[in-house]
């Protein structure tokens, strides 16, 4: 455990714990004071704690949750976040015992989304995802809600509790939310359309959050896209025009929404139509900060949201950035290389964007992409069978031999923060 100094505003305490093999544990808690960070709140002390199972009513046990409060008590903080999932029980017993607001994981990436959310449809989609979170810890909280209520059938009868009409309220609204994400998935899905019947390449951008898209993206569409050191700094989708020289021809270039260890099955769900960007993408580019020392961790974790979202098997590029992040002797012998990931072999170069390093040859490895799509037989709709353009393609040149073994990568050794 470790403890620092802060200024008496929105102090937290951090706590995370071991519950064995399958679970997962960060024993740095380093994510999630980053996560805190984000929020406004600052730590001021860290616990761990092992368990073979969660205690049913505090978690981590009576013991520990004495340990926590004279922590919360000779700190003052104003917060515990829990690095695990609480249950609805749970967190209302831990806030009786601890005397302070406690948030698990899953709240406080909400918390932030909620903060962060920009557009009319980001804002739909945390406000569902967050209800249907909150929607199982009523605690009278929801009576505002009122303001919102009109037609037959909405007002309480007179023996109805206030807490029966804060479920109903919450109800109704995430109707109307999953109603009005609908349109927009609807819009989105014309607009999807249309750029198919313009035959535009569709180019995504995805990784880990903070691993660098939003400068990346910047950086080659000459944009003003919002990047900043912390996590989940953008959450809209953006979407611009990338011309490539090598392919005499435009692709669409879109930046979306990061990835995080635990992100809410709630928040999946709901940027489900700002997730089909990726999921429908001709081309993967796959962002990894080179210089984290859980680099592997956090790609298992992007695979895997791929995975839930059905685009796991799309093509993709890995594109290692923050290269001037290592050291000269630890930066790789060649800058395009491949790795092998979930049993499939993937193109891996090597780019800084803040620096610039790498970009012209990336732009060449995504306009070979789209030249050998353009070579692929088009449906019959389109081309007839002796029609040249639905020849495929030669194979793809070898790498060089002295590329980086795979599965190798550079390692700093230590926790460095982000661009």
């Amino acid at each position: 455990m470790s403890a620092s100094t802060a200024s008496p505003e929105a102090r937290a305490i951090l706590v995370g714990v071991d519950l064995g093999p399958g679970s997962p544990f960060d024993p740095t808690l380093d994510e999630l004071a980053l996560l805190a960070e984000s929020l406004g709140d600052v730590t001021v002390a860290r616990l761990t704690a092992r368990r073979s199972a969660p205690d049913p009513a505090l978690f981590v046990g009576s013991g520990k949750a004495d340990e926590i409060k004279a922590l919360v008590e000779g700190h003052q903080a104003h917060a515990v976040i829990f690095d695990q999932p609480l249950s609805p029980a749970q967190q209302r017993n831990l806030e009786r015992h601890l005397g302070c607001e406690v948030l698990d994981r899953v709240g406080l990436i909400l918390e932030i989304f909620g903060a962060r959310a920009q557009s009319h449809e980001g804002k739909l989609q945390v406000e569902l995802a967050r209800l249907q979170y909150l929607s199982t810890r009523l605690v009278r909280r929801w009576s505002h809600l009122e303001r919102q209520r009109g037609g037959i059938g909405t007002r309480g009868g007179p023996g109805e509790r206030q807490i029966e009409l804060d479920r109903r309220m919450i109800g109704e609204r995430i109707k109307q939310l999953k109603s009005r994400l609908v349109k927009v998935k609807r819009q989105r899905g014309t607009q999807r359309k249309s750029r198919e019947r313009a035959g535009t390449f569709r180019v995504s951008l995805v990784g880990y959050t903070n691993a660098g898209k939003s400068t990346l993206f910047n950086a080659l569409v000459k944009a003003r896209s919002y990047a900043a050191d912390q996590l989940f700094a953008t959450l809209d989708t953006t979407t611009r025009q990338l011309y490539l020289e090598d392919a005499q021809r435009s692709v669409s270039l879109s930046d979306t929404v990061g990835f995080i260890r635990d992100l809410p099955h709630t928040l999946v769900e709901s940027f489900e139509a700002t997730l089909q960007e990726a999921a429908e993408a001709d081309l993967l580019l796959h962002v990894i900060d080179t210089a984290s020392p859980v680099a592997d961790e956090q790609m298992a974790e992007v695979q895997r949201v791929l995975r839930e979202i059905g685009a796991a098997e799309l093509p993709q590029i890995l594109v290692f950035n923050k290269l001037d992040r290592l050291e000269p002797d630890q930066r790789p012998r060649q800058r395009i290389d491949e790795l092998e990931l979930d049993g499939r072999r993937f193109t891996r170069i090597f780019v800084s964007a803040r620096e610039g390093e790498g970009l012209a040859e990336l732009r060449q490895l995504i306009a070979r992409r789209v030249i050998d799509a353009d070579a692929l037989p088009a449906p019959r709709a389109f081309f007839a069978d002796d029609d040249p353009r639905g020849q495929a393609p030669g194979p793809l040149a070898p790498l060089d031999d002295d590329a980086l073994p795979a599965g190798s990568m550079p390692r700093t050794g230590t926790h460095d923060r982000p661009v």
